[in-house]
Formats: structure tokens, sequence, C-alpha cells
């Protein structure tokens, strides 16, 4: 067949959108054209997919190649659409069975060898495809935190032949295991604070009403020590908040680590920072994760 039909998704700060990635094969000078608003981190995409292509031994066709990321009206960004960009070409040109691709959605960035690197938004992303129904393929370093979500199923790999040994060999994906809630969370204690009667007790009035609190005064009188305590006298979070806390996380450059999953989140951003920079600026992708 000279078409091929992948399913993955653009991440929008916390909603992770249905992406159909189209490739079509067609006979005429060799071209590699990419459409559906891509940026530039996409577009560098073609690169990478010819590379780890020839690179694992596949045969890049010597054809006119049009690949669409569908809908496209939607901004597309990230790496993460190297891996069913790839797995698309592939099935067009008859090297990989195509039919059993509709089961499943994928992301993740390839690296010239084929090995497949991590990417934001886990989370995000094994949410969306647990409520569409499919399966989700991710790259081993970010499929820990995708399987946080319960009635996800998550496939991690580590290289491109192993996604394709996948639907051509039969030899399966390891299935990620749900992670359990940390159940001790360690944060500092209210009892190592010395004096401050008056500020620790507006930090629990503010703890048993969920209340805002400010802290006001010059360098060095323990605003950031007392406010560090704060997580402490909060209840644990629910399973819902720590999804979320942990949704925003993994959207961020650093990525999230599961071991911390169920702690409550703490910022300590310095006190010259401007509003723009505690907001985030940039992309709207970027700007939720910072």
């Amino acid at each position: 067949m000279s078409l091929a039909i992948v399913h993955s998704r653009a991440l929008v700060g916390l909603a992770a959108h249905p992406v159909v990635v189209e490739v079509h094969l067609a006979n005429g000078l060799p071209a590699f054209n990419l459409v559906g608003l891509p940026e530039t981190e996409v577009k560098e995409s073609r690169e990478r997919v010819r590379a780890a292509l020839t690179v694992c031994g596949f045969e890049f066709p010597n054809r006119r190649i049009t690949v669409n990321l569908a809908p496209a009206d939607l901004p597309k960004s990230s790496g993460l659409y190297d891996l069913p960009i790839a797995l698309g070409i592939l099935a067009a040109s008859d090297q990989l069975p195509a039919r059993p691709l509709a089961e499943y959605e994928f992301a993740g960035e390839l690296g010239l060898t084929g090995e497949l690197r991590p990417v934001r938004g886990g989370i995000a992303l094994a949410r969306a495809a647990s409520r569409d129904r499919r399966a989700l393929i991710l790259p081993m370093a970010a499929a820990g935190e995708a399987a946080l979500i319960p009635d996800a199923t998550v496939h991690g790999a580590h290289h491109l032949l192993e996604v394709c040994k996948h639907f051509a060999a039969g030899e399966m994906l390891p299935v990620v295991p749900t992670s359990a809630m940390c159940a001790s969370t360690s944060y500092p204690d209210m009892a190592d604070v010395r004096g401050q009667g008056q500020a620790k007790r507006a930090l629990e009035i503010a703890a048993a009403g969920r209340h805002s609190l400010l802290l006001m005064g010059p360098p060095g009188t323990g605003k950031s020590m007392l406010a560090q305590r704060l997580p402490g006298l909060l209840p644990p979070l629910s399973a819902d908040e720590a999804l979320e806390a942990a949704a925003v996380q993994s959207l961020s450059r650093g990525g999230f680590d599961p071991a911390t999953f169920g702690h409550r989140p703490f910022r300590t951003p310095h006190h010259t920072a401007s509003a723009v920079a505690l907001v985030g600026g940039g992309s709207v992708t970027n700007a939720i994760s910072c």
C-alpha cells in the first residue's frame, strides 16, 4: 500500500489533542514533504527519521513522500512525531503491517541510531490515549510517568527496532506496570523553627482553611524557611490532585520523577522574578509548564 495512517497527539498545555499522521508515497522525483503546521523541531524530524531508518537496516523509499499532520489548523511542536512518522513510512512502503497500528498511539523522539529519547507530557498523552481506548507506545524513559494513569496501557521501548518487532515479529513490548502513589512523604518539620510564633500561627490557619498567605519582611527573617514547611501542614494529595500536579510537572523540560508522585510541589522563585517569569513566557505549550 502507498498510504498509512498512524495516531499521535499534540500537546497544548495539559490537553493532548488527537493528531492523525498520514503518510503517502507517490511516484515522481524523490522528496520528503511535511505539512500540517509543523514547527521547526517537527520539520527537522525528516532528517532524523531518514537517518534512523537507514541505520536500522530499513529501505528508505526513493519516492515522493508526503506526511500530513492532521488537523491542519493545529500547530505541531516537539520531537514526539519522529516515531509515528517513521512507522508510517515503514507501513506505507510495506515494510511493516499497517493494520495493527490503528490500535495504538505513538510518541517519541528518534536518535540517528534509532534510539528512542524521552518526550514531555507523558501523563497527558496516556490519559488521552486511555480515554480513546488505545494503547500508548512511548520511549522507556517517559513510560514510567505515563503509567501513573490507572486505566492506561503503556508500552515502553528503548529502540525503534523494538517497536518494529512488536508489530512484525510478535516480540511484544513490555507493559509498564501502573505505579502506586508514594505512601510516605517527607517535608521539612515546623518543629525545627525556633520563635516566629505569630508567623507559624498564620501558617497553621492558612493550612487549615485552605487560605492564601503572603509573607513579607526583609531578607533573612525566615520567610522561605517557613514557606517550605507549609506543605507538611496540608493533608495528603488526593489521587486526582496528585495526577494533576504530576501532569503539569511532566510538561517541563526537566521532566517528572515518578518517585515523587504524591508529593506536594513547592517552588522558590527568586524575589526579583517578574510577573511574566512567574507565569511563564514563550509558546502556549511551554507557558503552563514553567
